[in-house]
């Protein structure tokens, strides 16, 4: 493993990608048709198909299974799930205090929004090589501090702690199915499995494919890629943190980007040197490998540069590593999770300090954000009137400028 490439500022590549590519959208797309068109039938069908599902057994588990499998738990696993869920929820009800109810005075009447969260959301957590309790926790919790009446998680092949997750976070039950056929279904409703009005949670190209084709008709967090993180450091940092932190990035995918973003020339062969030591002891080697073969390090002049390099990249996680970092922050405009200081490691973000773990990812940082409560809400609003002749007046002018006179008649009735 030679490590991160070397690249100018002036050569750096961009972040923006397709989240899915266009083969495994046309295959998706027949699935899902499949689901919306046949329900419950297409659904056990590609589940069972898939190796999702034995034939026979349930599609969902309910809340008492949910039960059932926290407290077969060690009570170890349950303290940490509980605690985990507890500090999630505190971030998430400090995120909705944000948020009040507007309502102002207009000429004749008033105006306002009043914000309430959707009935139903699905949280769908990977089922991949390893379980993933975290993205239960990051996104049910957030569901029901939002206020969403019915959360239900989905998570293929659940383990046991996955279920355990979702019995934590409130879930009213769990399907026990992934991929696109997954995502159709909380879609459109299928058998036991009821039309969600939101999807949220991180998937692989079949539900990110999924997503992309059922969004518009529900909504959707985000189309989220591989991972990404960039290091923003300068000379005080500690390379074999730096190597640690873009290592725990790269063993997620192969696709993942690990960067380093540095003004110090000697800083990058440092970090080089950590991540071969590490890498030879890593259990997750082969995937890591393979991510940091395809990841780079930026040397720039000033700190400056730096942070344009940074904002160009938009990634979705950046760590700011230099000596005075929070002096940086307000500085840095696009990214996902913002990690400030030599003791915010991403991975703390990952495992419930509190913020999301769900973020942007190819770039879109640049015009969204991560995961919250807000992903749940909806913001409507409203008008009532009891003197509209002056708002009535503009209205009927305003309409006959656009060609629209039966516009303006519906605004002159206000005036009898």
């Amino acid at each position: 493993m030679s490590g991160l490439r070397r690249l100018r500022p002036d050569a750096l590549p961009s972040l923006r990608r397709a989240a899915v590519d266009a083969d495994t959208l046309t295959a998706a797309s027949v699935i899902v048709e499949d689901v919306r068109a046949r329900g419950e039938v297409a659904l056990r069908a590609h589940a069972t198909r898939l190796g999702d599902l034995p034939e026979g057994a349930p599609l969902v588990l309910n809340r008492d299974a949910l039960k059932r499998a926290f407290d077969a738990q060690p009570a170890e696993v349950q303290a940490l799930l509980e605690r985990t869920a507890a500090r999630v929820r505190a971030f998430a009800v400090a995120q909705r205090a944000a948020l009040s109810a507007v309502d102002v005075e207009v000429p004749g009447g008033r105006a306002g929004h009043d914000i309430r969260a959707v009935d139903r959301a699905a949280c769908y957590a990977p089922g991949g090589r390893f379980p993933l309790p975290s993205s239960v926790l990051m996104t049910a919790v957030t569901a029901r501090v939002a206020g969403v009446a019915h959360v239900i998680v989905a998570s293929p092949r659940p383990a046991p702690v996955t279920l355990a997750a979702a019995h934590v976070a409130d879930a009213d039950a769990l399907l026990c199915v992934g991929g696109a056929h997954a995502i159709a279904a909380l879609a459109f409703g299928a058998g036991p499995v009821p039309a969600c009005d939101v999807i949220v949670g991180p998937g692989n190209r079949w539900v990110t494919a999924a997503k992309q084709l059922v969004s518009g008709q529900v909504g959707i967090d985000m189309l989220a890629g591989p991972s990404e993180l960039v290091v923003l450091a300068d000379d005080s940092a500690d390379p074999e943190t730096v190597a640690a932190d873009l290592l725990a990035q790269a063993e997620h995918d192969p696709d993942a980007l690990p960067i380093l973003v540095t003004t110090s020339d000697p800083l990058i062969d440092h970090v080089n040197e950590a991540l071969r030591a590490q890498l030879a002891v890593l259990p997750t080697a082969e995937t890591a490998t393979a991510a940091v073969s395809e990841g780079f390090a930026v040397l720039c002049a000033t700190l400056d540069e730096a942070v344009d390099v940074c904002d160009a990249l938009a990634p979705e996680h950046l760590e700011v590593m230099t000596r005075d970092a929070e002096a940086l922050q307000p500085r840095l405009r696009h990214y996902g999770g913002l990690f400030v200081g030599h003791g915010a490691a991403e991975v703390l973000g990952d495992y419930g300090a509190g913020p999301n773990h769900v973020l942007p990812t190819g770039g879109t940082a640049r015009q969204t954000g991560g995961l919250s409560v807000f992903t749940f809400l909806r913001v409507r609003t409203w008008l009532r009137m009891h003197a509209p002749a002056e708002l009535a007046r503009d209205a009927a002018a305003l309409a006959r400028l656009e060609g629209l006179e039966g516009h303006a008649r519906s605004a002159e009735r206000r005036l009898r």
